[in-house]
């Protein structure tokens, strides 16, 4: 999700059919407007809760290792569902949460409520976001911790037209930034700028909101945006053949911090009374996430059975691409410190925290699964 204004909150949506942008971070959100969507959020479990009770009428009980009995988890997207999503796909085709006794329902974010502010009321179990939503949430009082990383480094890029001579953070004097206008975009981009050589009031930024992106820097409507590699840049370059050039994020970490982006997160409420859920939940997803490194064809056809509408070209390409990336260290998820407090000083450098605060207690990788 990409905020629309650098003060307010906008909502999780679905991102444009076949678009996935890297997201960016909003100011800290004022709780008049969190109180707001926490009512909202209550108003759609409730009525979730009905919808449920009224399916699982008569359904057959079946056991789990612990208690016999069978447990419901809700998992909120972040986006509509990518490649991102494939290990949580491919567990689930395997059939492994029905194994832990888990019956998971995915859903997609809702029109109206933040993952972060739907996962604290309870609407969903686990949510996934982005290390930047859920500071400035958290600084509102959205009891909502991070369980699990999806990506250790991060994918994004800026990406741009390779005759539009993009060539290097100092290469962007000059040129047309399309975004969304969050304040974030600014303050990374002028880091980038002027840690390569250029001067960050040279370059020009519009916004452009969830467009075409090939097509705008085709039209000359602006000349780098920032995407994932793995997703808008790979489509881009392999599916359309686009002559495109790239600025990593990891490659310029000298200049700019790594942050953690999509993370799985879950309540604090729900940590304390249910604990063994997520960490079974984790434990499945971890099993997904493992199963698609070692074999991406079976988790990009995992999620094209279970999305039809998915273009499948750029799924499988996307989970390939993607595939070694989900695991990096001695186990997926693993998050740490550093990079937690490195990007919370950005933040707060850059105007977009009040103070770093108790980022501790905004992760943990204790309910992951041991290594091995």
């Amino acid at each position: 999700m990409t905020p629309r204004s650098p003060a307010t909150p906008a909502p999780e949506q679905p991102a444009k059919s076949g678009t996935l942008r890297a997201p960016v971070a909003l100011k800290v959100p004022d709780l008049a407007r969190f109180a707001a969507l926490f009512v909202a959020v209550v108003v759609l479990a409730l009525l979730g809760a009905a919808c449920g009770n009224d399916a699982t009428d008569g359904a057959d009980e079946t056991t789990d290792a612990t208690n016999g009995e069978i447990r419901d988890l809700t998992v909120m997207l972040n986006w509509t569902p990518n490649a991102h999503h494939a290990g949580l796909y491919l567990a689930e085709a395997n059939g492994w949460f029905d194994e832990a006794g888990i019956d998971v329902t995915i859903i997609e974010p809702a029109l109206d409520v933040g993952v972060e502010a739907a996962v604290a009321n309870g609407a969903a179990d686990i949510g996934f976001a982005q290390a930047e939503s859920i500071l400035p949430a958290r600084a509102a009082g959205v009891e909502v911790v991070a369980v699990a990383t999806l990506l250790p480094v991060n994918d994004s890029v800026l990406m741009g037209l390779a005759t539009d001579g993009v060539d290097g953070p100092g290469s962007l004097s000059g040129l047309t930034y399309g975004g969304f206008g969050g304040a974030l975009e600014t303050e990374l981009i002028s880091a980038l700028v002027e840690c390569g050589g250029g001067n960050p009031d040279d370059v020009t930024f519009v916004e452009v909101g969830n467009v075409d992106y090939l097509a705008g820097l085709e039209q000359d409507r602006f000349d780098v945006v920032w995407v994932f590699e793995g997703w808008d840049a790979l489509r881009a370059s392999k599916l359309a053949g686009a002559d495109i050039a790239t600025i990593a994020f990891e490659d310029n970490l000298d200049c700019i911090p790594n942050w953690y982006t999509p993370i799985a997160l879950a309540s604090e409420a729900a940590i304390a009374e249910d604990p063994a859920l997520i960490e079974d939940a984790l434990a499945v997803m971890s099993r997904g996430y493992d199963a698609v490194v070692a074999d991406p064809a079976a988790g990009a056809e995992a999620l094209t059975d279970a999305v039809p509408e998915a273009d499948a070209e750029l799924v499988g390409a996307a989970v390939e691409y993607y595939a070694p990336r989900f695991v990096t260290g001695d186990r997926f998820g693993e998050m740490d410190a550093d990079t937690w407090n490195g990007f919370a000083e950005f933040l707060v450098e850059a105007g977009l925290l009040d103070e770093v605060g108790d980022v501790d207690a905004a992760w943990t990788n204790d309910l992951l699964p041991a290594a091995g």
